[in-house]
């Protein structure tokens, strides 16, 4: 009797402990992979920008979750004195596994040394991340 209560003992704590390896963490529910600058045909930008020429910021992001997931893609840029130039947004639901490339556009209108940071949340009001911000240097000339 005992042996039967000790095992199962060691197999509830074993499950447990299997269960928390697998579980994500609050910033592994989603990936940015990617980042990078692409002109309107989605080509990449690998050079300098030019003032007011339009570009694209895009990613990959995916939801690693078995479950649907809703999101906000943000990117906000920031001059050379890190202040906050640009923000844009959008948002929508990923499905289990889902890889998608959100873009948005944006069209500097000085020359510069810029800083985009993308950001994925599960909303605009509630701002609780799925993953870490990346951040793509950007040269304006």
């Amino acid at each position: 009797m005992i042996i039967r209560i000790l095992s199962a003992f060691v197999l509830v704590a074993f499950l447990i402990n299997l269960t928390s390896v697998f579980a994500l963490s609050e910033l592994e529910r989603a990936t940015i992979n990617d980042p990078r600058l692409e002109n309107a045909f989605g080509q990449p930008v690998v050079d300098n920008v030019n003032v007011n020429q339009k570009i694209q910021i895009s990613a990959d992001i995916t939801n690693n979750q078995v479950k649907s997931q809703n999101f906000v893609y943000l990117v906000q840029i920031k001059n050379e004195e890190d202040l906050v130039v640009s923000v844009g947004w959008f948002g929508g639901q990923l499905t289990p596994d889902q890889k998608l490339t959100p873009s948005l556009s944006w069209t500097p209108k000085n020359s510069g040394e810029f800083i985009a940071e993308i950001f994925v949340w599960e909303g605009l009001e509630n701002h609780n991340a799925l993953t870490e911000y990346v951040k793509l240097n950007i040269n304006v000339s």
